[in-house]
């Protein structure tokens, strides 16, 4: 990319494509195209096909992606396939049709095995079955995949995947029931600690393995491998470490400056039991995350406190 390529990022508003304009901007590329999901659903075809007819846009980022955690995914698993596909596959095929030059494509850690070699490397995906808390997700995130290295092979484009790791930072969604893991935490003791309450309840019973990436590490990493990656297979995006959700949840208590008891509701799901990803092929590059999980977790409280409005979404 040269700094007067038009670029479009899908999904702004959202915590990865925010991220992404952050970082795109901070290095003097300011010729964005940016459409809130008012302004375009990307959902409708006919919709995406004539905004792209108009602006063709030279990159694409991405990001846009209807997400929650274990409960939201489990209460709505056709939607989030629905969603999910009929929007990756819009942007995808009508950059194709007009002749985008790059696009990178963000997924998601889950569409690896739940049972899969740790840690995952790029080439266990299908290897065997997926976790079922996400799968409808899973499923939609691996087509697009897929559908990105079908066009490289059948018509020669140069579309490329990402797949993060668990995700946390500013504009993440603090849901009481739609979050994800560590969202949910900061609300959770942050209420507790303003109603004094003595002790929280967590799901499961803590000992899951889990690895976390600050948002605008990722976004480091996108802008890194859309001026210097092109290969049909995806890039793990990841710190190659892991902690367990008891010691996470311990950090997020002591950020928010929670000091009641913390309880475990191991009638509730766990989920994966580890999931890491093997980010060798992303060093290799010459690419490493610069977050530590305590500093970020420090940044995403702040973020919190300071959007009460995205709070209570």
């Amino acid at each position: 990319m040269n700094k007067e390529s038009k670029i479009y990022v899908a999904g702004h508003c959202g915590m990865v494509g925010s991220a992404i304009v952050r970082r795109l901007q901070k290095d003097g590329y300011h010729n964005l195209l940016l459409r809130s999901h008012s302004q375009l659903d990307l959902c409708r075809q006919e919709a995406v096909e004539d905004f792209f007819a108009k602006e063709r846009p030279e990159y694409v980022f991405l990001a846009a992606a209807k997400v929650g955690g274990i409960v939201a995914n489990q209460k709505a698993p056709a939607d989030f396939m629905y969603q999910n596909m009929m929007l990756e596959m819009n942007v995808i095929h009508a950059a194709w049709q007009n002749g985008c030059k790059k696009l990178l494509f963000l997924g998601s850690s889950c569409i690896y095995p739940r049972l899969a070699p740790q840690p995952m490397r790029e080439d266990c995906l299908l290897t065997s079955s997926l976790e079922p808390t996400n799968e409808a997700y899973a499923l939609a995130k691996i087509s697009g995949l897929k559908y990105c290295q079908y066009l490289n092979r059948q018509y020669g484009t140069d579309y490329i995947s990402v797949m993060p790791t668990n995700l946390y930072g500013p504009g993440d969604n603090y849901h009481p029931e739609h979050s994800h893991v560590l969202p949910a935490l900061i609300r959770r003791f942050h209420e507790a600690k303003m109603a004094g309450a003595e002790e929280v309840t967590c799901w499961g019973d803590g000992t899951p393995l889990r690895e976390f990436l600050y948002v605008d590490d990722l976004a480091d990493l996108c802008l890194f491998l859309m001026n210097n990656y092109s290969g049909d297979e995806t890039v793990n995006a990841g710190t190659g470490k892991e902690i367990t959700i008891k010691q996470l949840t311990e950090l997020v208590a002591q950020e928010v400056g929670y000091t009641g008891k913390i309880k475990w509701d191991i009638s509730r799901p766990n989920g994966t039991p580890r999931k890491l990803l093997d980010v060798s092929k992303a060093k290799a590059m010459g690419w490493t995350y610069r977050t530590e999980i305590e500093e970020g977790i420090r940044l995403a409280y702040r973020d919190f406190l300071e959007n009460p409005v995205r709070a209570e979404r």
